[in-house]
């Protein structure tokens, strides 16, 4: 399909011009740079020539390759399945397939501590969704998120112990900044759902209070911003059956769960220590490490984790990925990292500059046909 034409600036508000100012190509470049530069860098350094002989091609590992592509389309329909549920269903499949591509891009091109949410806001705003609709549908993602995480990280440890948390039986920098990340994690979380089940004003006024001192006053707008979008996400959920929450809680469950089975697929594509001793104990201990990874990566301030993904990838799998002798080969961990962030960043990071413009310039066109229809009337 080709791309539509080119949106002409003077057609956008100036907030729509800002998002589409977000498929520049220095917005795209530059995250692909930092990653390729992270695993070219690691590459260089640790390289050895005794790594070749378990950088190997088969029909075994083509085929666990075409599986994880699958995985990724899996997990793209149940964060559709979601987006369809938190809208009551307003949203077509479709819709809904086509809105996750932009909400993934966008958060390809934004810090991950950050997230795409302000991205998200603008499209589901451009959908025609009541304002207290948008505001669940954004907030309320954010509490599923961080509850998959929350509640999945102490059920894993109990089972897994330390090691699920310290690659390599030892501490580390980031191993060590798990609990940091975590901590930030269950504190915003469980200030999003106190404020959206229980005391939403209460939230409100310690936003609004926390803001009010020093440097922190530069953040009194979007405090307010949030805080009344809390408030209007609490009147929506209270009208919600358990089966929205059940739902809504599962889709998100699996695509985090196929997020991390992923990349135990391609562990078990590419490294022949993993198939050769198989087992739930050491398939189980892979998953709590890669979901320990993943949190590490939500406090990182490059687009999509890109550089810190890469670099971090080998450190906490290094015990998996080994040679006949037992040993940690770089290069099999770099060849294996780079597949993923292919199939869970890059992927997005392109079909974001061929679908976010498209979508404008629909919104554009249906903006004419309305403005047109209203003089006709």
């Amino acid at each position: 399909m080709k791309p539509e034409q080119p949106v002409q600036k003077e057609q956008l508000t100036s907030e729509e011009a800002e998002v589409l100012s977000s498929v520049k190509l220095s917005r795209i470049i530059i995250p692909m740079l930092i990653g390729v530069g992270v695993v070219g860098y690691i590459m260089f350094r640790a390289f050895q020539k005794e790594d070749l002989p378990d950088l190997n091609w088969t029909r075994f590992t083509i085929g666990w390759m075409f599986f994880a592509v699958f995985l990724l389309f899996m997990r793209h329909l149940a964060y559709a399945t979601r987006l369809r549920v938190l809208t009551d269903g307003e949203f077509s499949w479709k819709k809904c397939i086509e809105l996750i591509f932009i909400w993934e891009f966008s958060s390809a091109v934004t810090p991950t501590s950050v997230g795409g949410s302000g991205v998200a806001l603008f499209v589901l705003s451009q959908e025609k969704l009541p304002a207290g609709k948008i505001a669940t549908i954004v907030l309320y993602t954010i509490v599923l998120d961080t509850a998959f995480f929350v509640l999945g990280m102490p059920i894993l440890f109990s089972f897994l112990g330390y090691p699920m948390i310290f690659p390599g039986g030892g501490g580390s920098f980031l191993s060590n900044s798990v609990f940091v990340a975590y901590g930030a994690m269950m504190t915003y979380g469980l200030m999003f759902f106190y404020g959206i089940f229980i005391s939403p004003n209460t939230v409100k006024r310690f936003l609004v209070w926390a803001t009010s001192w020093g440097f922190l006053k530069r953040f009194r707008q979007k405090a307010e911003e949030v805080a009344n979008d809390m408030v209007l996400t609490s009147r929506e959920m209270k009208q919600k059956p358990f089966s929205y929450h059940a739902l809504a809680f599962l889709s998100t469950a699996t695509a985090w769960t196929i997020r991390f089975v992923l990349v135990m697929v391609l562990m078990y594509a590419f490294v022949p220590a993993v198939r050769e001793t198989f087992n739930l104990a050491q398939q189980a201990l892979i998953y709590g490490r890669v979901e320990t990874m993943y949190v590490v990566l939500a406090l990182s301030p490059t687009p999509g984790g890109t550089g810190i993904a890469e670099a971090a990838f080998g450190p906490f799998l290094q015990d998996f990925i080994v040679n006949s002798k037992g040993e940690y080969v770089t290069g099999l961990a770099i060849l294996i990292a780079f597949f993923w962030r292919v199939l869970t960043y890059y992927f997005y990071l392109l079909a974001g500059t061929i679908i976010l413009p498209n979508w404008i310039s629909g919104v554009v066109r249906r903006r004419k046909k309305e403005r047109l229809k209203a003089k006709l009337d």
